[in-house]
């Protein structure tokens, strides 16, 4: 094994991550067309409705019950980056904001002293399949930012910087630029009491499509970082001369580049990279903090205030269908 790759690890739904990330969820889903009310036009008596991560006929439901994904639910402490390459993402709150984003756009939501919010898959399409892939993860808060106000922050695809470099041969790699600068490219702002805020902590979020046969160096970063490197779709790459294959996760020593070579298909990686918080942790579910009596605090918050309430119909809320890419603000900053 290479010096620079510290460890690998398979992959399944839920990656596996290290401090400051908390968690990371890949969602693929092949949706078949939609009805009507933008869920999918097929039979769900086969399916555990509320509970249906099993992936029969290659799709899941989740916790929804007529549109696939994640109705109301709380946070706090901690922050969301939803990254959605295929499909859109119905999101609301309950401070009243909104929004429909998908095709390649990602949403940063700090989560803070606390929010309810809604992530429905709202199905579009009525003539075709209705693909959705994205990725879930959750960045922890320092102890002095866990009770910040909730924010929320739309990284639009068109927005979002990407860094081109061709090898010797002319194959090109790219990398999207969601977190974390890279050969000069700077991101978009993140939220403002974001880990990812202080430019120390060199938090990065890349991902990464190299082309068949393509060759490219990861640079690089800082000694003393989580660096964590997702080979989540492709056949065989060379890292460093050692071939490993896809769906497996490498654990890299952050302050040595690697050279991805590309052995087989078009292949794509996300990068997790981040200084070390170093606190303590103390999850239940939706909720991260510093203590026990945080987290106990939480519960009785939330039993007590609902975080605002919840102002929408529907605790799976979603938007009119003919509505475009949009966000709304309400009461978050």
């Amino acid at each position: 094994m290479s010096d620079a790759i510290l460890k690998k690890i398979p992959l399944d739904m839920f990656w596996p991550t290290f401090d400051p990330f908390l968690f990371c969820a890949f969602h693929n889903d092949n949706y078949p067309q939609a009805n009507g009310e933008m869920g999918p036009d097929a039979t769900l008596g086969n399916r555990p409705l509320g509970q249906d991560f099993g992936g029969i006929d290659g799709w899941r439901m989740y916790h929804g019950r007529k549109v696939p994904g994640f109705p109301a639910h709380p946070h706090r402490g901690f922050e969301t980056v939803t990254i959605v390459n295929k499909g859109f993402v119905d999101h609301a709150d309950s401070m009243g904001a909104a929004g429909r984003y998908g095709q390649g756009d990602t949403q940063w939501m700090t989560a803070g002293q606390g929010v309810q919010h809604s992530e429905m898959f709202p199905l579009l399409n009525e003539t075709d399949r209705n693909p959705v892939e994205l990725f879930q993860v959750w960045l922890n808060l320092p102890s002095k930012n866990k009770m910040v106000p909730p924010h929320f922050t739309m990284l639009w695809n068109e927005d979002t910087p990407v860094l081109t470099e061709k090898d010797t041969q002319g194959f090109e790699t790219s990398v999207k630029v969601i977190a974390g600068p890279i050969s000069g490219v700077q991101p978009a702002p993140c939220p403002p009491n974001s880990w990812a805020a202080e430019d120390q902590n060199q938090v990065a979020i890349w991902l990464i499509d190299l082309a068949e046969q393509a060759e490219w160096t990861l640079p690089a970063g800082a000694a003393g970082l989580s660096r964590t490197l997702y080979f989540f779709e492709g056949d065989q790459v060379a890292l460093d001369d050692v071939s490993v294959s896809v769906s497996q996760a490498f654990v890299l020593q952050s302050d040595a580049s690697v050279v991805l070579r590309n052995l087989g298909k078009a292949a794509r990686f996300l990068m997790l990279q981040g200084r070390p918080i170093n606190e303590q942790v103390e999850q239940h579910g939706p909720f991260v903090m510093n203590t026990r009596a945080e987290l106990q605090q939480a519960f009785q918050d939330y039993q007590r205030t609902q975080f605002g309430g919840w102002p929408w119909p529907r605790h799976d809320q979603v938007h009119d269908k003919n509505k475009g890419r949009f966000a709304e603000h309400g009461k978050l900053d």
